[in-house]
């Protein structure tokens, strides 16, 4: 019996049962979301994994098909757009003289020569200012006769014409030619306040002072290393094979007085 606080109570609603309908539905297969799938039927996310492994298998058969075309040289190279380029953009050379020498090449010499050249000022540390240099030049020197300097008279032939007697003039040393491409800096030492000034203004001729030391020095070895008597010596051996192919029995060269 129904208690009397339960009578003014709404009905409460029951569940819906089937209808003709709803079961002729399911009868017919469909489906019903609310309905987990049974065993053997696939889930519906399988569409959707079924799809990438197609796009991920076309991409790979167009990566071969492109290799192999490229392979058999129908295509061109792939080139890297981020490669290096270089723009020479330098001026045509300009010919500024000409001048027809006359000099005869007897001997050279080839020098070496360790610069230790070091700037600092006094009463400040060296890490503040300082700049010393370790260089090592490699450069050469050539020793020649100018016959363009030949006087008058200075080839004297005998009447028989079987001797000559050659004056020709001593002979000289070329400027010294530094051969960057085997000189190198072997050790720099720069303070901060010389590190900043590079920074900030920059020197590109700052090593001038230490290839013009290296030349000077390996000028005065030149002038100390009899290169100027070889020159003598192979400059007169050069004449007497010449002249005395020429029919000369006796052939004289003297050098005049530097």
């Amino acid at each position: 019996m129904a208690r009397d606080g339960d009578i003014n109570e709404p009905t409460r609603e029951f569940p819906d049962y089937p209808t003709s309908e709803s079961l002729r539905d399911r009868a017919e297969g469909s489906p019903d979301p609310d309905r987990e799938p049974g065993p053997g039927v696939p889930p519906s996310g399988g569409g959707a994994a079924r799809g990438l492994l197609w796009v991920l298998g076309a991409a790979a058969l167009a990566v071969v098909v492109l290799l192999g075309v490229q392979a058999t040289g129908l295509l061109p190279d792939f080139r890297n757009p981020f490669a290096k380029e270089q723009t020479d953009r330098s001026q045509p050379p300009l010919l500024k003289s000409i001048r027809d020498l006359s000099r005869y090449v007897a001997a050279e010499g080839n020098f070496q020569v360790v610069v230790d050249v070091q700037n600092d000022r006094r009463n400040v540390p060296d890490f503040l200012l300082n700049e010393r240099t370790l260089f090592v030049g490699a450069g050469r020197v050539e020793a020649y006769v100018d016959f363009a300097k030949i006087a008058d008279g200075a080839v004297v032939v005998s009447e028989d014409g079987k001797s000559a007697e050659i004056k020709l003039p001593a002979p000289q040393l070329g400027e010294t030619d530094l051969d960057m491409d085997k000189s190198y800096v072997f050790a720099e030492q720069r303070g901060l306040i010389n590190r900043l000034n590079d920074l900030v203004a920059g020197d590109p001729n700052r090593q001038q002072q230490v290839y013009k030391l290296a030349e000077d020095r390996i000028t005065a070895a030149a002038r100390d290393s009899g290169l100027a008597a070889r020159a003598e010596e192979n400059t007169r051996k050069m004449l007497e094979g010449l002249l005395r192919s020429l029919g000369y029995e006796k052939v004289t060269v003297t050098y005049t007085a530097p």
